[in-house]
């Protein structure tokens, strides 16, 4: 009788032990058991991950190009990051926009309109985002399609190269898992161009950030929306349009993407910088406007505001504090030290005019705390 007994406790020991595994799903699992343990890792943090994570943003890149015509900085654009490279290669993750191309040759897909830009950036420029501690980028934005899908190629295989991350094209790569620390970090990019993983459609963003969900730790979203222009700083309740295009009711998706999961969302595209809040102890910019973009855009007044927003969250994805750096481009050159801290300043205006309700305070210096 006890021996009956001994061979069926090792049975169930056995089978426990040969399926336990370590809380993470593998490709032999059936579906139910990866909803449930995405259920569960979505309800209580991975214990495993660090107490603070840092995380480095930035708005629109375009390093320099060569249509129409060449306009390149100097030394072969080793020296566009060297002002902010510390900050994004000290961070945990660092992510941006990658506005354009990275394509030697090609034609371009767009007309001479007044609003008809295309940007082609130099394939070597990669190495540059490399070095300057890029981890992702954003392909989801109006400029990836420049060159067709020559250029689309192009710039993922130098991206590829350089073992940076990015996605945001409907069809090809919708999101991406960079891992850093023992820390998984699932990122996906949305936009309003008819190529894009669009940021109105609310059933897809929630389809992929649900995916992300079951592979990663910490989920952070990035978009291009809003209407662009110096008097587009501040941030209108409902949808935005522009040049008859919709640009998102960006309140309700950043807002619908922490409800869903998301710990940071970050956004990019009115060349200007906006308003920044804390919801349901999540991280969001609605705006981090032009970056490094020496030549081809407006870079006068606010226009030429280039922030890098370094923040700190928990392992439950929850905001700790945060710091907005201070620099403005110059022509040629890219983004440069603003001493006068102009551009938090900027920011903690329209953040103090624009949101209401947000438990975040941004000073003079540019620190973010909780109030």
């Amino acid at each position: 009788m006890k021996k009956s007994v001994f061979i069926l406790i090792a049975t169930l020991l056995c089978s426990v032990s040969c399926n336990g595994n370590d809380g993470r799903t593998n490709g032999t699992d059936n579906q139910d058991s990866t909803k449930s343990e995405a259920t569960q890792a979505q309800q209580k943090p991975n214990p495993n991950l660090p107490d603070t994570m840092t995380i480095s943003m930035t708005g629109d890149i375009m390093m320099g190009t060569t249509y129409p015509s060449v306009q390149l900085p100097p030394h072969e654009g080793r020296d566009v990051f060297i002002d902010t490279k510390a900050i994004t290669q000290r961070t945990d993750i660092a992510l941006g926009n990658l506005e354009g191309t990275l394509l030697d040759g090609g034609r371009s897909r767009k007309g001479s309109g007044p609003h008809s830009f295309s940007f082609r950036t130099p394939t070597t420029y990669g190495q540059w985002l490399k070095d300057a501690g890029y981890d992702y980028v954003c392909q989801a934005n109006n400029h990836a399609k420049d060159f067709g899908d020559e250029g689309i190629v192009s710039t993922e295989k130098v991206l590829n190269e350089q073992g940076i991350k990015y996605s945001g094209i409907a069809g090809r790569t919708e999101s991406a898992v960079v891992e850093r620390n023992g820390v998984r970090y699932g990122i996906c990019a949305f936009g309003h161009n008819s190529y894009t993983l669009k940021h109105a459609d609310l059933a897809n963003v929630k389809r992929i950030i649900d995916d992300l969900k079951t592979k990663s730790d910490i989920i952070i979203v990035t978009f291009h929306g809003g209407a662009e222009g110096k008097d587009r700083a501040h941030l209108p309740q409902g949808q935005e349009t522009f040049l008859g295009e919709n640009r998102g009711e960006l309140r309700k998706f950043t807002h619908f993407c922490i409800d869903n999961g998301a710990s940071v969302v970050f956004g990019h595209g009115p060349h200007v910088c906006r308003a920044m809040e804390v919801y349901k102890g999540r991280f969001i910019a609605y705006s981090l406007g032009n970056f490094c973009t020496p030549y081809g855009m407006s870079l006068s007044g606010i226009s030429g505001y280039a922030p890098v927003v370094e923040i700190s969250i928990g392992k439950d994805g929850a905001f700790q504090k945060g710091k907005i750096h201070s620099f403005i481009q110059q022509k040629g050159a890219g983004p440069r030290k603003d001493p006068t801290n102009a551009v938090a300043k900027q920011i903690k205006s329209l953040t103090e005019a624009d949101i209401t309700g947000s438990p975040i305070r941004i000073d003079n210096e540019g620190n973010i705390t909780l109030e």
